[in-house]
């Protein structure tokens, strides 16, 4: 099946461009409740499969170790906005393991968060690896490998028992073979995985529901969930579309953003959907600013996940022009869900 249109950019009354995507809402039994374009499509995880990498930090033990609170979970499932809160937590979870910034392979760049951004640049200030977005996760990479005694220095690399730990994990939730998983280097030089978008939500599946797991993993499932929902003003930050859309939810979901117009949510079981239910999102051209935001709360809306009322400022998504008039909208194009 070919991509479908998502999502249509509107400007006055004339449609002026479409994104193209692919999408699978599944229920807690790997029922498929909802499907657009070709969910077999191979893509990357990229930073939607974040709460699994961190799944090996707990099983193994290496987060008990090492005392890490709800938050550094949280934080190691992420893709921060580099606020002060969020730099500082990572640098605790470095702290913790007895090791610093030196040790981190992920690079730096500004705070996505621009008002940080700005006023670092004003003070003359330059980023660290702690502000990179993915600091939480490969300080939980740095833990596991100290944990197992795994070459630190090298903890960034698929050989390394760390990046073999993680693969082994992507294919246990996603149920897809590890020999199937294509592998690619992400924006912050770890591995990332090439596989099917349906096993992207079943992983989700799995997530939430952990049962078929053993206790260990069980257990290291049931954390990452707990603590994404308790605090996701750090999975995203301020103004990012994971923390905006779990806020929403009050509670009932986890939000995983991925770059290049990635997205996975899980809907946590409840009255209205007692097994829960899963959603994994690609949009083709990569969009991460308009169409993404738009069919990710249209679709929670036509869930009945988020009030119809909610987050009016992404969907439908106003354009306005440079002097601040309104003279367009982003509108979902999703059909009717029937649950």
């Amino acid at each position: 099946m070919p991509p479908k249109v998502l999502a249509k950019v509107i400007r006055g009354e004339t449609v002026e461009s479409v994104h193209r995507g692919h999408l699978i809402v599944m229920d807690g039994e790997g029922n498929v409740i909802l499907s657009i374009g070709e969910p077999k499509s191979v893509t990357f995880f990229r930073s939607a499969s974040k709460p699994l990498q961190a799944v090996p930090l707990i099983a193994s033990g290496a987060a008990d170790e090492f005392h890490y609170s709800e938050e550094e979970i949280a934080l190691a499932c992420a893709s921060h906005s580099g606020e002060a809160r969020h730099v500082r937590i990572a640098q605790l979870m470095i702290e913790r393991i007895g090791l610093s910034e030196v040790h981190l392979r992920c690079g730096a760049h500004l705070p996505f968060y621009e008002k940080e951004a700005e006023r670092m640049q004003r003070a003359g200030e330059y980023p660290t690896q702690f502000h990179n977005n993915c600091s939480g996760k490969h300080a939980a990479m740095l833990a596991l490998a100290k944990h197992i005694e795994a070459d630190i220095a090298t903890y960034d690399l698929l050989e390394n028992p760390v990046q073999q730990r993680i693969l082994e994990t992507i294919s246990k939730f996603t149920e897809f073979p590890v020999g199937k998983i294509k592998i690619g280097i992400d924006g912050c030089a770890a591995p990332n995985f090439a596989l099917l978008i349906q096993s992207m939500a079943l992983s989700f599946i799995n997530l939430m529901r952990p049962h078929k797991f053993d206790p260990a993993t069980q257990n290291a499932a049931e954390r990452i969930v707990s603590a994404m929902s308790k605090f996701p003003e750090l999975i995203g930050g301020s103004e990012r579309l994971d923390t905006m859309l779990m806020q929403a939810a009050e509670g009932r979901i986890i939000s995983k953003v991925g770059a290049d117009g990635v997205w996975l949510c899980g809907v946590l079981p409840s009255e209205e959907h007692p097994t829960g239910l899963a959603i994994a999102l690609k949009v083709e051209d990569g969009d991460d600013r308009r169409a993404r935001p738009v069919t990710a709360t249209a679709i929670l809306k036509h869930l009945g996940v988020i009030a119809a009322d909610s987050l009016p400022e992404l969907s439908p998504m106003p354009i306005k022009n440079r002097r601040g008039d309104l003279v367009g909208t982003v509108e979902s194009s999703l059909p009717p869900i029937a649950t």
